[in-house]
């Protein structure tokens, strides 16, 4: 099962989960747009804790709170609802399709984002512009619910709505919020590329959180080259806490070594704990056996 909280991120549940309506998973887009700002006459961008207590503690911000309010400029990225829950992002009219519920799972990014932003001095007018920093891991998060990587009406390329709702229906993939069906947004207007997880002919896919489990604990004893080829990884990037190995089975010396591999990629508390999650096992690129 993959990680119903996203490893990293801050984790700041509001309550009031519901669940999904099952179907193709997505992944809808969204951009803040807190301020509105010209070339001519740019804002600051608006401080990541100002939009972080509006979802989290004010009651008009929590009524329209999505999955993840992620900051492109500095990577920091608080999760307000689990993963298996409906997120409140989008709206939804009596009938047709539930939007905020149409799939296994409907993930929402909020980037903290607007057209003509500034800071340190800097304007920046597309999402794109910014560095986009934490991506690669919100996005492998994404991709362990199944999402796929695809825009099924197209990537945005502007802050135009284009709604189909046979397609929302029927196809898993990232969608921007102008194209949910039902709603009148046009945001983000623009969205970072895919990233490549790995090398497929090269490096192990993530198995999967379920794999290195049993039940809640971790899967000692039980055999795989994947560990092998872990381990020498972790020993690789001097994480390694082997005595003896690493070899097939897997011991306590490699849940430990990962733990250390998981710190030193920043992760701290429960999210640097075992299971391995899909954006430390990607930047560990474990190669095939």
């Amino acid at each position: 099962m993959s990680d119903l909280w996203m490893p990293g991120a801050e984790r700041l549940s509001i309550g009031n989960t519901a669940p999904t309506d099952g179907g193709p998973a997505k992944a809808v887009a969204h951009i803040t747009w807190d301020r509105s700002a010209t070339k001519a006459k740019p804002q600051d961008l608006v401080p990541f804790a100002n939009l972080r207590s509006y979802f989290g503690s004010n009651p008009s911000g929590r009524a329209v709170a999505p999955h993840l309010l992620w900051d492109p400029f500095t990577g920091k990225i608080t999760q307000f609802f689990p993963a298996n829950s409906r997120s409140l992002c989008l709206k939804d009219g009596p009938g047709g399709t539930r939007t905020n519920r149409a799939g296994s799972a409907v993930l929402q990014v909020e980037a903290l984002f607007f057209p003509w932003c500034r800071i340190g001095g800097k304007t920046y007018e597309k999402l794109t512009d910014t560095p986009c920093k934490g991506w690669d891991e919100l996005h492998a998060w994404v991709v362990s619910w199944g999402v796929a990587d695809s825009w099924p009406m197209g990537k945005p390329s502007d802050y135009v709505g284009k709604r189909d709702e046979r397609i929302w229906r029927i196809r898993s993939g990232w969608y921007a919020h102008s194209q949910v069906p039902e709603n009148d947004h046009t945001d983000p207007g623009f969205w970072p590329d895919f990233t490549v997880l790995t090398v497929k002919s090269a490096l192990e896919l993530y198995p999967g959180a379920r794999f290195f489990m049993n039940g809640s604990k971790p899967a000692l004893g039980k055999s795989s080259p994947i560990f092998t080829a872990m381990g020498k990884r972790l020993v690789a990037e001097g994480c390694g806490l082997y005595k003896e190995g690493p070899g097939p089975k897997l011991g306590q010396a490699d849940v430990d070594s990962y733990e250390k591999f998981q710190r030193k990629l920043g992760y701290t508390g429960t999210a640097a704990k075992w299971p391995p999650g899909p954006a430390s096992w990607s930047k560990l690129k474990v190669p095939k056996s």
